[in-house]
């Protein structure tokens, strides 16, 4: 790079910043951090009192607000809403959707499902949940397990995601409106007036949630390499070693996000959901298939049957309130502390695409990937746990209580009913990549909204900012890891998914008043006027090129 090349890229930097959302939003988190390091046991103590009082108090809201996602992403799909295009009458997909798919699941709750895929049920199997009606450790149980298992990480989870996106991305291609969070209160103060006290605290809090969130999550997930390495080679990783690890892996998905949304995060997920696929396939076929087949597939029918029952079950009547508020209403927090950047990233790739294309792709799509490697790895947990074939609870009592051990044990018995050592070691191998790849995609996309938010919504922002905020997520990463703090750091971003999930509900209702508005359900046509007595605001209009295969290039420096 020339001296004036260095020059330009310094000052797209600085003159696309969002100084004050850059500056508080990172100045938060720094101090959160300090804090972190300093007590970190008294600071996680202190979160998660904090946690359990929302849960313990406010419960019954997270179950009543995930519903209420849940039935209007479904009224969305199957409602002539569906065909609202979010942009032009006659503009395509930015993206084909096998790309358009692999980037939404690379992104969203893909690297938490590679980390409690084999653990989840497991801890079910033994501590039943409710509305199961069976004694612990027998086959009623593990069928509750995994339908709790699907639960927790299918239609709710995802519809929580694209409620968040939809609207962003309507206004950002329909109207000009920067991708950002503060862009869902745009039909009340106007697309002008987006540089409000109100819309800078949105999307400060959505850059705090942000760097929390997905930094535990890089914690949990590093620990989870980490422990494989330990386990594969006999030999623990020291605090420097962690450091490497870590800074390896954070110079990857730096590199991954610097390339741009085509060149980088596009290709790492194809490779990664190949992956992903071909691990699952590996595993139902050496494991316990028709245990799987027959497990799974009673788990699908109550998943669907008591979807309803399961949705508003508080734990009051069974006395196992502290169950739901423990995994439920933790994990629907934790998913609404995650909308502000899956949401954001998932507006970013939107473009040219309908309400029920994005609202199918990113819900059904999704839901219908992840079960089946639920389905394979709890059922396969449990039965090889049960028979005395893996001792997974042993493992993971030996690795001080860290769920990230779960994985190794489980892949190293396989195939069931044959010795064939080198299978079990190729399996394993294959998971370490795969968290690996996870990992990666899911700080790529995380670094490329952080980038948006911290720009005022410029679609591609400049290498420097993605380089800044990479290299921040990864040392924050590192840190947790090395401090112990990731359980204060998670606590603290699960707590901001109190507001996001008022933030979700007023995406809601924007999108009733706007789409009621502008698009009445008894007509088929589109037929939009303007917006009255706003003014667009453009956002940076990066340039795009188009390659050989018909799709745009980012414009990156």
């Amino acid at each position: 790079m020339s001296q004036s090349d260095g020059r330009g890229a310094i000052g797209r930097f600085v003159d696309e910043l969002d100084v004050t959302v850059f500056g508080v939003g990172f100045a938060i988190a720094a101090v959160a951090v300090v804090g972190f390091l300093l007590s970190p046991d008294r600071t996680a103590e202190v979160m998660q009192g904090t946690n359990e009082y929302l849960w313990s108090t406010f419960g019954w809201a997270y179950l009543l607000v995930m519903f209420t996602l849940v039935a209007f992403v479904f009224f969305l799909i199957f409602s002539p809403w569906g065909n609202i295009k979010l942009g032009g009458p006659d503009e395509e997909p930015e993206f084909t959707f096998l790309a358009y798919f692999s980037m939404i699941y690379s992104a969203g709750i893909a690297a938490g499902i590679v980390f409690w895929g084999p653990a989840e049920a497991i801890f079910y199997f033994g501590d039943v949940p409710p509305l199961v009606g069976a004694e612990a450790e027998t086959t009623g149980a593990a069928v509750g397990a995994i339908r709790y298992t699907f639960f927790h990480w299918g239609v709710s989870a995802w519809c929580a995601y694209t409620i968040m996106a939809l609207p962003i991305a309507y206004y950002a291609y329909r109207h000009d409106a920067p991708i950002r969070i503060s862009t869902v209160i745009a039909p009340f103060v106007g697309l002008d007036n987006l540089e409000s006290p109100w819309a800078k605290a949105i999307d400060v809090l959505a850059v705090f949630a942000t760097i929390g969130g997905v930094a535990a999550t890089l914690g949990f997930v590093g620990s989870q390499f980490l422990v494989g390495i330990e386990y594969t080679t006999g030999t623990g990783v020291t605090d420097l070693g962690t450091i490497l690890v870590i800074t390896g892996l954070t110079v990857a998905f730096t590199i991954s996000v610097a390339l741009g949304v085509r060149k980088g995060i596009r290709r790492l997920s194809y490779f990664n959901m190949m992956l992903f696929g071909l691990l699952t396939i590996l595993t139902f076929l050496l494991g316990p298939t028709s245990y799987i087949m027959s497990v799974g597939t009673e788990a699908l029918g109550g998943y669907i049957n008591q979807f309803i029952e399961m949705s508003f079950h508080t734990g009051a009547a069974t006395g196992q309130e502290e169950w739901v508020g423990t995994w439920t209403i933790f994990y629907w927090a934790w998913w609404f502390s995650w909308t502000p950047f899956v949401g954001l990233f998932i507006a970013r790739i939107s473009r040219g695409r309908t309400v029920r294309q994005v609202a199918a792709t990113g819900v059904l799509a999704s839901t219908a990937v992840t079960l089946p490697w639920f389905a394979t790895m709890g059922a396969t947990s449990i039965f090889l746990q049960d028979a005395g074939q893996a001792d997974v609870l042993g493992t993971i009592e030996a690795f001080g209580g860290d769920e990230a051990a779960a994985g190794y044990p489980m892949f190293e018995a396989l195939p069931v009913g044959f010795e064939a050592p080198l299978l079990g070691s190729l399996l394993m191998l294959l998971f370490i990549v795969l968290i690996t790849t996870f990992f990666i995609t899911s700080a790529d996309s995380s670094t490329l909204a952080l980038g948006m938010l911290t720009t005022g919504g410029v679609e591609q922002p400049s290498t420097i900012n993605r380089v800044i905020w990479g290299g921040f997520i990864g040392a924050l990463a590192s840190l947790l890891l090395v401090t112990g703090g990731t359980d204060a750091l998670q606590q603290a971003a699960i707590i901001t998914g109190g507001p996001f999930a008022l933030i979700t509900l007023l995406a809601v209702g924007v999108m009733i008043l706007t789409f009621g508005k502008h698009h009445p359900l008894f007509m088929r046509e589109e037929n939009e006027a303007p917006i009255p007595s706003v003014e667009p605001d453009v956002g940076d209009g990066a340039a795009v090129e188009t390659d050989g295969a018909g799709e745009a290039e980012d414009g990156d420096d």
